[in-house]
């Protein structure tokens, strides 16, 4: 084990933290038994190719939105998508057979279609299984969807605010987040209990070929963004890629792999990018919550002594 220090700024805070080596293997406590506890070195999220109703937003008021198909451009960003994610995970070791990876997909046909795609790029001999997960599905927005409507309701959205705002007989970002932790706690428990059956010998990534607005919240639940924070994020671009990769201390950050100006770019405030390059080096189970620039965004007028003199001025308000 090596111990070091690392500081960062963020705003008007400067922090340090300690820093250790970690592997993918760490022990857990269960049943009052350390065991093996094997962390895939990445997660990533990937948003499927164009679509059809990417490309002509009338198409969903003859198709079902879980029919919608890839356009031939979609076909080709999923491959390109594909070997770009081949060359992240194999990038640190030319030998084929130091890593593994692991899909979730989402049940539509422009996930699934993506997927095919992608998967060209690996071998079969290193991909551990495939699951189909309906939790990580499209945002429903209704039924068969007719383009005047639906610009007219988005519109009603813009107003009412993204997160909250919930499409007639269909779903709000809120329902998505809700389903999306469900995954995400299952997919915990998978890992937790090694149900992937990978050898701690081989780095493990999953890859999770998903939606935009599903990976926008499950970044913001594994993270816990936010709502506020949720709002100012940027959708993936079509077959666009997001790694969370493990840190030196062994919590998941964007910051390992993503440069400061990526994620400013998709909309992560100063902040967030702090946090980001905090997980990069915190060790595993450290409390963000407790780390000044964080509470900040819920006490941001709370003195460390207590506000005296604010409730004076609220006693003589109301007196």
């Amino acid at each position: 084990m090596k111990n070091g220090t690392v500081e960062h700024q963020s705003t008007s805070h400067i922090y340090t933290v300690a820093t250790i080596t970690f592997t993918s293997e760490t022990m857990i406590e269960h049943g009052g038994v350390d065991r093996p506890k094997f962390l895939p070195k990445r997660i990533i999220l990937v948003r499927h190719g164009e679509s059809e109703g990417n490309r002509d937003g009338s198409a969903y008021s003859t198709v079902p939105d879980h029919q919608i198909a890839l356009t031939a451009q979609g076909i080709a960003q999923a491959r390109h998508a594909g070997a770009q994610i081949r060359r992240v995970i194999s990038d640190s070791d030319s030998r084929i057979d130091n890593w593994k990876v692991y899909f979730y997909v989402s049940p539509y046909t422009r996930t699934r279609s993506s997927l095919r795609e992608m998967a060209r790029s690996f071998p079969r001999k290193c991909v551990i299984g495939v699951r189909e997960e309906c939790r990580i599905r499209e945002q429903d927005f209704g039924n068969f969807q007719i383009t005047e409507e639906m610009k007219a309701i988005k519109d009603v959205r813009h107003k009412f605010g993204r997160f909250f705002y919930r499409f007639p007989q269909g779903e709000s970002a809120a329902d998505v987040y809700d389903r999306v932790s469900s995954f995400l706690e299952s997919l915990w428990r998978d890992i937790d209990m090694n149900r992937l059956n990978n050898d701690p010998s081989m780095d493990l990534n999953l890859i999770i070929v998903s939606h935009g607005l599903a990976s926008r919240v499950f970044l913001m639940k594994w993270f816990k963004w936010t709502v506020e924070q949720f709002e100012y994020l940027h959708n993936f671009d079509n077959c666009e890629f997001r790694v969370m990769q493990l840190g030196l201390g062994g919590e998941y950050s964007l910051a390992v792999y993503h440069s400061d100006e990526e994620m400013q770019e998709w909309g992560l405030s100063p902040e967030m990018i702090a946090g980001q390059k905090w997980r990069a080096h915190a060790p595993r189970g450290a409390n963000m919550e407790k780390l000044p620039w964080y509470l900040d965004e819920f006490l941001d007028h709370v003195s460390d002594e207590g506000d005296d003199d604010d409730d004076t001025n609220i006693e003589n308000n109301v007196s």
